[in-house]
């Protein structure tokens, strides 16, 4: 698939000359544009055989356009910060702002491709990761970000010339190091995996762009012409108010009128003697369990969701008295601000991610995607469709980097909650707890039901399961909780 710029593209200094003012005065005017309009992200991936020229290249962008508004990134070994969480955390965290470029050196394809050259990882394996990171771009592309993958190309022999041609200088003999001339020794196997992974991960919706580094002229007005190229089509589509065209299936109705939360039996018993008495056995054994030696090497994400009024706040105390307040975190999420609507959804969860040996409480979560903004319109029906997967995804990766993940929905009755409202518009210390969106979300009732159930279907997983909770008695709910989050750490720890 290199075979195009295989064959020596060159531009002549008079044409380069001759088209260098124009390009660069039509670059600022589209960057200037992307600020002022702000309806998108530009993410541009920098990859490719070593001294095709990709430093060179992103210095000359900088040059050429405002460089206040290009985040370069350039990413090494992780660090330890970076280690104890699952693998896409250091990128996600980089993503830029709308309005802004962000350029990534030694992105999500760069371990990948490596480990399978040097042979430390298997075919399936580097399919199994290929195949998350379509999934991941994909999901950035229809979150609105500008995605731009360019592969820097040189043939073997031209990429000894260059090494060698850098190396003799002494003004940029420090740029070459044993690690290119190891990479170099490997260039056959490196092209192939490199050919394996751009067909599998050239798509439609973020298709590969290869460059021909061998002429810096050339490789310098492709690279402008593209970005160029990309941006105005994507700001002219902005100013037509066009949208990606995304239709989504209707889900099923339900026949019968029977669903996962009607027929659950809410009113449990347990009587407020018992419950002191297992209360306390329980914080004990879950105290003993975040202090074992083997959850050093985990972390715990808990997520709670639940009818308003349902006791998630009380629940969560429970949890947390059993904890040292050191290691852990409650994240309360509200309305996003405007950094977090800056940034593709998940974003804001992903940033909070724990360390190993942590913990982190999650008061409502990403579920909002398929609950509250699916109920209120807040986003469109292939939106929340596609945030099934997303969803499964983010905590699959979460899981295979250490983490246990434990999600529990607490559900009453209406007449329950009705009741709980009442005693707390009464109540002068509870007053705050009720709002006026409280109210007409009791008008929606049905519409959030059917999207409970909804997101148990697709996204209660086999590592990841949803645990629903009997909550119009409060003793028995926040003894369910316990119990289930001490028997679901002991059984990842023995694992």
């Amino acid at each position: 698939m290199f075979e195009s710029v295989e064959i020596g593209h060159q531009t002549p200094k008079e044409e380069f000359e001759k088209l260098e003012p124009q390009l660069r005065a039509d670059l600022l005017d589209a960057q200037f544009d992307l600020r002022e309009q702000a309806p998108f992200s530009v993410v541009i991936l920098i990859n490719g055989v070593d001294g095709a020229g990709k430093g060179e290249t992103v210095n000359l962008l900088n040059e050429w356009m405002d460089p206040r508004h290009i985040e370069t990134q350039a990413f090494d070994s992780p660090t330890s910060e970076e280690a104890e969480r699952p693998y896409m955390w250091r990128f996600w965290r980089a993503l830029p702002p709308k309005g802004k470029i962000g350029v990534m050196f030694g992105n999500w394809y760069t371990d990948p491709i490596q480990e399978r050259v040097e042979k430390l990882t298997k075919k399936a394996e580097l399919d199994q990761h290929l195949d998350d990171i379509v999934r991941f771009e994909s999901m950035l592309v229809r979150e609105g970000v500008l995605l731009l993958k360019l592969w820097f190309h040189l043939p073997k022999a031209g990429q000894k010339t260059r090494l060698e041609a850098l190396e003799k200088d002494p003004r940029t003999r420090w740029r070459v190091t044993e690690l290119d001339w190891h990479y170099y020794k490997l260039y056959d196997r490196f092209r192939e995996v490199a050919e394996h992974v751009l067909r599998r991960t050239s798509t439609g919706e973020a298709p590969w762009q290869l460059v021909d580094g061998s002429d810096p002229r050339y490789r310098a007005l492709f690279v402008a012409r593209a970005l160029l190229d990309a941006l105005r089509r994507r700001l002219d589509a902005a100013s037509h108010h066009w949208e990606p065209r995304q239709t989504a299936p209707a889900l099923p109705p339900v026949l019968d009128g029977q669903n996962l939360l009607n027929t659950l039996v809410l009113d449990q018993p347990l009587s407020k003697k018992d419950y002191n008495i297992q209360l306390e056995e329980l914080q004990g054994r879950l105290a003993m369990l975040v202090r074992d030696k083997a959850f050093a090497a985990r972390s715990l994400v808990l997520v709670f969701e639940g009818h308003d009024a349902a006791g998630k706040g009380g629940a969560i105390r429970r949890v947390t008295a059993a904890l040292d307040a050191r290691r852990y975190r409650i994240v309360p999420i509200a309305a996003p601000t405007d950094e977090e609507l800056a940034k593709p959804y998940l974003w804001r969860f992903w940033r909070q991610l724990p360390r190993r040996g942590r913990v982190l409480i999650f008061d409502r979560s990403w579920y909002g995607r398929v609950l509250v903004e699916r109920v209120e319109g807040y986003c469109s029906p292939a939106d929340w469709m596609r945030a099934y997967a997303e969803i499964n995804d983010f905590e699959d990766e979460i899981i295979a980097a250490g983490g246990i993940v434990v999600k529990f929905w607490l559900a009453i009755s209406a007449d329950i909650q009705l009741e709980r409202f009442k005693e707390r518009e009464a109540e002068p210390h509870k007053r705050f707890k009720i709002t006026e969106e409280d109210w007409r979300n009791r008008d929606k009732w049905g519409e959030y039901e059917r999207a409970v159930c909804d997101m148990i279907d697709r996204t209660s997983t086999e590592n990841a399961a949803w645990t629903l909770v009997e909550a119009n008695n409060k003793y028995y709910a926040r003894i369910k909780v316990l119990q289930t989050l001490c028997d679901r750490i002991e059984a990842a720890l023995k694992k």
